[in-house]
């Protein structure tokens, strides 16, 4: 009998890097990853695996790849659900054929049919076809919930053993424990609830983060069994992850493999990076695998040179070059009014940004005026850092929001990124940060407009020394900034 304990990784769908193919050499060295980093068994051609922007002869080939790398190393279960009862015989018949141990198989979707109709796929699919299944329940996805009724029902059919379940409900898991007890494995698939799940009495998990933190998963599920306390730290260190991955599914998921030099290229339209997954959560995303030491932070560019000797601004193992130099970056964070979309100019006081601060101090243009960021009253942040508004100031209530939360998170943010080393301490006396904010002219919320001005400015700051200066699609994000409510969920 196949065990659905522990870990699984909801496989993402390596592309080539146009998209337009499966890449086959990319996808067996990413089941050898997971493989090799202790996990319990695949599931490839999920939800995280695109399996709705793939053909059907292009999810054969895709558990084909996976059954043959894994090897019998771990079990395969096959994604083989779709919309078409048909359909999803043919794709399920197919994963028996090719040695895949079960299949997940979703609720059919689109025409959203009622409890009969759910009923007589599943029915039909095990009737027609040996092989264990898998139900899989993610309403968000589908449209369509999977009752704890129904799974009552659905039990009863022989080869249906187990149920993934991406609510994020745990009540729907209790109750479907409660009507089914040991009859039933159940899988958790929303990273977000993977220990309360646990908790509740589910058996594992089948997770799209698992994909490139799958040996942080399994420290979770270990100390489950044996400290709750420290499984609970270890879920609390990684919400920030998951929050972003259950968000945005395969997209987040691919950037991050990406990001880890584990290159599965990217998603395929209508899903994008600045979609599903927003530029801010982009940076998030990478600050966090970083700091749960999946990448090593990118090195910063060639370092802010004093005109005629060696710079302050030197870091470990980087050559002085010759002459001023000036670091840009652009931050995005947020949407709607409150969006935040900054650029930053860092550079020497003794040089062109320095010449371009005194500059705007001296002849500020109306509407424009430039502050000088504060901590507090009478406390400059170090670096010296000049806040200039982009969109022209017409009332007190815009120059309430630019010159208090806007300014308060500028500060922020040039304060913690000199704490976290990112700016060398001993340099802050030697630069000058100028920073060009956003706020739109019909922007309320003060507290959004701190968090998010907070981001975009961090983000920003790091962009700029780690030679990464613009965000993605940099003509989109400025429409974006301009025009917040097109953009807007």
């Amino acid at each position: 009998m196949l065990r659905l304990e522990g870990v699984f990784p909801a496989l993402v769908t390596p592309f080539t890097d146009s998209g337009e193919e499966i890449d086959e050499a990319r996808l067996r060295r990413l089941v050898d990853y997971t493989v090799e980093s202790g996990v319990n068994g695949l599931v490839p051609c999920g939800t995280t695996g695109e399996c709705q922007n793939l053909t059907l002869e292009e999810r054969k080939r895709v558990v084909e790849y996976v059954v043959d790398q894994a090897n019998g190393k771990v079990p395969v279960i096959a994604g083989t659900g779709h919309s078409s009862t048909n359909a999803a015989v043919e794709l399920t018949r197919h994963a028996k054929d090719v040695g895949a141990d079960a299949a997940l198989v979703v609720t059919p979707y689109y025409h959203k049919p009622t409890d009969r109709g759910i009923y007589e796929h599943y029915r039909v699919l095990a009737d027609k076809v040996d092989l264990p299944i898998v139900l899989y329940n993610i309403p968000q996805a589908t449209g369509v919930n999977l009752s704890w009724q129904m799974v009552e029902d659905l039990v009863e059919i022989p080869n249906i053993l187990g149920l993934k379940d991406s609510s994020g409900e745990i009540k729907y898991i209790l109750t479907v424990i409660e009507k089914t007890g040991s009859r039933l494995s159940i899988l958790c698939g929303h990273d977000e609830v993977v220990l309360p799940a646990l908790a509740a009495g589910a058996s594992g998990m089948i997770l799209a983060s698992a994909n490139f933190i799958p040996d942080i998963w399994l420290r979770l599920y270990r100390r489950f069994k044996e400290n709750m306390a420290e499984a609970q730290k270890i879920q609390t260190s990684i919400q920030k992850i998951c929050r972003i991955i259950v968000k945005s599914g395969p997209v987040g998921a691919k950037a991050a493999l990406n990001m880890m030099n584990i290159k599965v290229g990217p998603v395929r339209l209508p899903l994008s990076v600045g979609g599903e997954l927003s530029y801010e959560d982009f940076e998030e995303l990478r600050i966090e695998l970083e700091r749960v030491g999946k990448i090593e932070r990118r090195a910063l560019a060639p370092e802010i040179a004093v005109r005629g000797g060696a710079s302050e601004f030197a870091v470990k193992d980087m050559v002085p070059v010759e002459g001023p130099e000036i670091r840009v970056g652009e931050g995005l964070a947020g949407d709607g009014a409150e969006v935040a979309h900054v650029e930053v100019i860092i550079g020497l006081k003794d040089g062109p940004v320095g010449e371009a601060f005194v500059k705007a101090k001296a002849t500020p243009s109306a509407g424009h005026e430039p502050l000088i960021a504060i901590l507090e009253p009478n406390l400059a942040v170090k670096p010296t850092t000049l806040i200039i508004p982009t969109v022209t100031i017409k009332s007190m209530r815009q120059a309430s929001i630019i010159y208090g939360p806007a300014q308060a998170a500028v500060a922020k943010a040039v304060v913690d990124s000199v704490a976290e080393g990112l700016i060398p301490e001993r340099s802050v006396e030697s630069l000058i940060i100028m920073v060009n904010v956003f706020i739109h002219p019909s922007a309320v919320d003060r507290r959004r407009v701190y968090i998010n001005n907070y981001k975009a400015v961090r983000h920003a700051i790091r962009r700029a020394l780690e030679g990464r200066p613009t965000i993605e699609e940099l003509l989109e994000n400025k429409e974006r900034a301009k025009h917040p409510f097109k953009y807007s969920p």
